[in-house]
């Protein structure tokens, strides 16, 4: 984030999806960023998705969890299209999706009557997408075909912590977005409540698929540093539950479902008196105005 070069390491984890394998956190002295050391390669990195268990790319049912994940996310995504709409101030437009995974997000904003562009790096997600939704689901090489300040909103749902070259990205979501549109993004936030609690054995830190690991305080800083001002920042209550189900998986602990479930629902409580708790947060950016272009408005 700030170009130094001295880091320390910060935590230690292991990837439970697939490879057993310990990979390091560390940080950066300087500013506080949090991020993977030595993740895998861009070529590499795709082995470590192959799991039937990864729910974003798989769409599985299998397991109370990943049962517990479908009965939300209903709710969720009329709760993300409702974000949209508000904060955007507009009921259609043209929306441009980062992410997608299998698809529901942008079938939901497409029913819902806006134009929709979806951006997928897993083939068979892409596929899933077409085959359930009739969505034409783009491989992300297309970010460079579509033109400049093309969309109304650009929305990336826990995305960003996925995606290696995170400076350009901030680049080219500003060269995408429309003067007056919104980047919406959720990422998980490493100073949460559960998060404190768990350690490394915070599922969300979720070695090494995520590179990144995000406060309010540093994703604001990055919006910042590419052109972005922080104009709202939204907690996400029931990722709390989810990601200390798992955490208490990924410790061992007997009755980790019930653990889990208490756990998320003192998170929930945290995040109701601070929501910079929140395991999960939304922030909302909108592009600065720049010298010129405050001119001519006025003008």
């Amino acid at each position: 984030m700030c170009g130094e070069t001295q880091i320390k390491r910060a935590i230690t984890c292991v990837d439970r999806t697939v490879s057993s394998e310990l990979f390091y956190l560390c940080r950066c002295e300087k500013c506080g960023f949090l991020f993977t050391q030595d993740f895998p390669a861009e070529a590499e990195i795709g082995a470590y998705y192959n799991a039937s268990s990864y729910i974003s790319h798989s769409d599985t049912h299998k397991g109370l969890v990943n049962k517990l994940y479908h009965g939300v996310r209903s709710f969720m995504l009329q709760r993300k299209a409702h974000i949209v709409e508000c904060e955007s101030h507009r009921k259609s437009g043209r929306l441009l999706d980062i992410g997608t995974g299998t698809g529901y997000f942008a079938d939901t904003m497409h029913r819902q009557g806006w134009t929709v562009e979806a951006v997928e790096k897993s083939a068979s997600a892409r596929a899933f997408a077409q085959e359930h939704f009739s969505l034409e689901v783009k491989p992300e090489e297309a970010l460079t075909e579509f033109a400049p300040e093309s969309f109304d909103v650009i929305t990336l749902w826990h995305v960003l912590e996925h995606i290696e070259p995170l400076n350009k990205t901030f680049e080219v979501l500003n060269h995408l977005l429309a003067d007056n549109g919104v980047l919406i993004v959720a990422v998980p936030n490493h100073g949460s409540f559960d998060a404190k609690k768990y350690g490394a054995y915070w599922a969300a830190y979720d070695v090494p698929r995520h590179l990144w690991h995000f406060t309010p305080d540093t994703i604001q800083r990055f919006g910042n540093k590419h052109g972005f001002a922080m104009t709202a920042r939204r907690p996400m209550p029931f990722d709390a539950f989810y990601v200390s189900i798992l955490s208490e998986r990924n410790m061992k602990h007997s009755f980790a479902f019930v653990r889990g479930m208490a756990t998320g629902l003192a998170a929930w409580l945290a995040s109701l008196a601070k929501k910079e708790r929140s395991s999960s947060m939304i922030y909302v950016f909108r592009k600065k105005k720049t010298p010129n272009k405050q001119m001519s408005f006025i003008v």
